[in-house]
């Protein structure tokens, strides 16, 4: 019962992470589309609160879940699919950290722009470039070790 609990519970993380993630990028991606400098600071203010509340803790658990049902199963960490997947999630949190902060920052210039009336200035479109770029590996990285963690390949 203890196993199919944690089982349960690291699945949910992965979809979490997996889902809030593609949410985000959407919301992000069409309110940018918009050029609408209101529109996109309030987006961006709903995207951070999303990834504060259910990425971030998502994130904190999947290590926890994962560590408790590597060790239920027998699974060594540092070993075949389970140390791989743990180096991607390392590289998941490389580029997730640095989007969190981009985008409060993105918030925080789109919000200027909307109450000075001005268009959005140009470090706002090269740390949305940043942003953009850094949220397809990371995305990549999240199926492959949800790929490793269903397959179970033998390294």
């Amino acid at each position: 019962m203890w196993y199919d609990l944690l089982r349960y519970a690291h699945v949910v993380g992965a979809c979490v992470l997996l889902g809030t993630g593609a949410g985000i990028a959407f919301f992000m991606v069409m309110s940018n589309r918009s050029r609408n400098p209101a529109l996109i600071a309030h987006v961006a203010g709903i995207v951070v609160l999303a990834d504060t509340v259910f990425t971030a803790t998502a994130a904190l658990f999947q290590p926890v879940t994962g560590a408790l049902l590597a060790r239920e199963a027998g699974w060594p960490l540092w070993e075949g699919w389970v140390f791989v997947s743990l180096c991607l999630y390392v590289f998941v949190g490389a580029f997730w950290l640095p989007v969190v902060w981009i985008q409060v920052r993105l918030r925080r210039l789109a919000a200027q722009a909307a109450e000075t009336g001005d268009a959005l200035p140009e470090a706002y479109h090269r740390l949305y470039r940043i942003w953009f770029a850094c949220g397809f590996p990371a995305f990549f990285a999240v199926l492959a070790i949800i790929w490793l963690m269903l397959t179970k390949p033998e390294f």
